[in-house]
């Protein structure tokens, strides 16, 4: 083998090692519609490694008349890159909400092929919605604090006067007093729950292990109102610390088991799966800076409960938003606020029999200063 021979297997290698880091699938047509090559994003985003995919046209693996066929023949006609933007690919071997953007674009060299990569728009959604869940939070601030100053004042004057008059009533007519206080005591109780939307203290965070911290939530979760679901742990042991605050975190996850707990009801099969991994790649631009937080951090809370209706999944962590009969729906809604305040984001994805609350956050300051990234090695406990 010559040295230019050498070059040219290097350079292969290194175009291969660069098509595999890119973080989006990328696949390449040829000119009969085979897969030619596919990255390793494309091998997961199409469940099947490069080599299966070769044998087979990219009509196999897409919905049947999907416009990404109509895109690679405009490329290969016009030798020119197009984009297109939303583009379902929605199906059963893919997944039921596969919205895509699309970028095909011809390989000069070698006519007839054309490369096309996937931009999968659920997670630039999710984060979209994050920061909508955020303003709401802010709104939900100033009214906080309007009601308690506004509301809780004169209703104290209505239950003190409420309290004197039950001294001097018939015991038909205390009903009605009593009924006065534990209605002021409800609303009271509601107002105080908003109050918390109101504090802007920066948070106090340091280094913490999630592990711990979901292992408490777990030990209360099945001291108490989960007694009798099963609960599973599926944990990345190399996991670095998370930058947080302690009790604000217990405070989230036992929010969010409790909601599992309650989605499964009396299911005899109930489960609930907590689970924590590493993802690079996520990356959340700061408000008023050219500043990138990094959110690698993925902890999650399954369960096998009914699903969270289609109509109510966008709107999940806005105030007063619930299915349940005497919830006031502040619970997700405060979960947002506190892995908002610590720079990361939380996203819910449902269907039947399987419901996910992810919470993508940031890595220890002082973890995040170190060159190698850790491990992505997975362990059961």
């Amino acid at each position: 083998m010559t040295a230019n021979d050498n070059a040219g297997m290097s350079g292969n290698g290194l175009a291969m090692a660069v098509l595999n880091a890119i973080q989006n699938p990328v696949v390449m047509v040829d000119a009969n519609g085979h897969i030619a090559f596919a990255n390793w994003e494309a091998e997961a985003f199409f469940g099947a490694s490069a080599s299966h995919l070769a044998r087979y046209r990219i009509s196999t693996f897409i919905p049947f008349g999907s416009p990404l066929l109509s895109l690679i023949e405009q490329v290969r006609e016009r030798r020119a890159p197009v984009n297109e933007y939303r583009v379902d690919l929605s199906s059963p071997r893919l997944g039921q909400e596969k919205l895509v953007d699309l970028y095909v674009a011809p390989v000069l060299s070698q006519p007839g092929n054309v490369v096309v990569v996937f931009q999968e728009r659920s997670m630039a959604d999710k984060i979209d919605r994050q920061l909508t869940h955020r303003a709401a939070a802010r709104s939900v601030t100033g009214l906080a604090s309007m009601l308690a100053h506004e509301i809780k004042n004169p209703l104290s004057g209505i239950r003190g006067a409420a309290q004197l008059l039950e001294t001097a009533v018939t015991d038909e007519d205390r009903a009605l007093t009593r009924l006065i206080c534990d209605e002021t005591d409800r609303i009271v109780s509601l107002v105080d729950r908003m109050e918390v939307f109101s504090d802007e203290r920066p948070v106090d965070r340091q280094s913490i292990n999630i592990h711990s911290v979901l292992d408490q939530v777990k030990a209360v979760a099945k001291a108490g109102f989960a007694r009798n679901i099963r609960i599973t742990e599926n944990y990345d042991p190399s996991l670095p610390p998370v930058f947080a605050n302690r009790d604000q975190l217990v405070q989230v996850f036992l929010n969010l088991v409790k909601n599992a707990s309650e989605a499964i009801g009396e299911r005899s099969d109930g489960e609930i799966q907590l689970t924590t991994a590493y993802r690079p790649g996520i990356r959340l631009s700061v408000a008023g800076s050219r500043e990138k937080i990094s959110l690698p951090l993925e902890f999650c809370v399954h369960d096998n409960g009914p699903g969270v209706p289609s109509d109510l999944l966008p709107h999940l962590f806005d105030p007063f938003i619930t299915t349940k009969t005497n919830g006031s729906g502040l619970g997700l809604a405060l979960v947002a606020k506190i892995i908002g305040a610590h720079g990361g984001i939380v996203e819910c994805d449902s269907q039947t029999s399987r419901t996910t609350f992810r919470v993508l956050m940031p890595m220890s300051k002082d973890t995040a200063l170190e060159d190698a990234p850790p491990s992505t090695s997975t362990g059961t406990n």
